[in-house]
């Protein structure tokens, strides 16, 4: 079993209008929900290739209940630890006649010390026959940022492998337990956050010095893994792929973790983990879907070269 801890999840709520006017009411044609957030994404995925996955973190109110309600009609299975603040809400507002989407984002819940101690419990519980962790996602306001860390210490301690998909210091305490694999948030790794060329390569560095045992970097040269056995490098770019909407891009990474989680908790070589990943992450649809076909025909054409130190 694979677990994914999502403790910041969102209830997606899709507005479509025919025309959408400031400072009036509008008429919604259409309404539309969806469970939103890292983890979820990555479970649905791994559900979609047949992976036993079970949903984790913390959700709570009306929103966390539709929540698991959209899980569980995409026969995805769910564990979350009850809160008593209401799960944060996405509400994104399509107007037909521009084409243009509004979105409204709730603030995250805030989560008690109390509530934080029944994750643990909770998580700690669920180990026992897990295959592999992800841990992936912001943090909701009232959680120290070394949450992480605990979380990927207790998997450690008891002999599951972690995939850690993070940024900032939520990443840093992470890194620092030993994940089997960390991907650090791609503001890190490129565009403006990132002071320069070599800034991929110290991070990597850093969080392997600390205690990763890998790290996979998203950088404009394409997908990189640092290994203790040295760097390999791939990348396939189907049209259309930088120019692709902030859907479809999140999607493209939701389903490139979700691509490392199999080969990490089954032992595959790099290269077939790199190859799953990429494939996978490239045959993502623009409503972030995967698609299965497209998934095998891009697949022998994943390019993978490597090690080199």
């Amino acid at each position: 079993m694979i677990i994914t801890v999502t403790l910041n999840p969102a209830l997606h709520v899709h507005y479509q209008a025919d025309r959408l006017v400031q400072g009036a009411a509008n008429e919604v044609g259409r309404v539309r929900h969806e469970a939103g957030g890292r983890g979820l994404a990555v479970a649905r995925l791994l559900h979609t290739f047949g992976h036993d996955v079970v949903v984790a973190g913390l959700a709570g109110g009306s929103s966390g209940e539709l929540i698991r309600i959209e899980l569980a009609r995409a026969g995805v299975a769910t564990q979350f630890t009850r809160i008593t603040a209401e799960s944060r809400r996405v509400v994104r507002v399509a107007d037909a006649s521009t084409g243009l989407v509004t979105s409204l984002e709730e603030p995250a819940p805030y989560i008690t010390t109390e509530e934080l101690g029944r994750l643990a419990a909770d998580y700690r519980a669920m180990l026992d026959g897990a295959t592999a962790v992800v841990l992936c996602g912001s943090l909701p306001a009232g959680l120290p940022a070394e949450t992480y860390g605990s979380l990927t210490s207790y998997a450690t301690g008891a002999g599951v492998p972690v995939i850690l998909d993070a940024g900032g210091s939520a990443l840093r305490f992470g890194a620092a337990r030993g994940p089997a694999l960390a991907i650090p948030d791609s503001r890190e790794t490129a565009g403006p956050e990132a002071a320069d060329a070599g800034t991929p390569d110290r991070l990597a560095g850093e969080l392997m010095a600390i205690g990763a045992a890998s790290v996979v970097l998203l950088t404009e040269r394409g997908i990189e893994a640092v290994t203790a056995m040295g760097r390999w490098h791939s990348a396939i770019t189907p049209p259309g792929f930088r120019d692709a909407s902030e859907q479809t891009l999140a999607g493209r990474r939701d389903a490139l973790v979700a691509g490392f989680v199999p080969g990490v908790a089954l032992g595959w070589s790099w290269p077939d983990m790199l190859r799953h990943a990429v494939a996978l992450s490239a045959s993502v649809t623009p409503d972030a879907e995967p698609d299965l076909d497209a998934y095998e025909k891009l697949l022998p054409e994943v390019i993978v070269t490597g090690p080199r130190s």
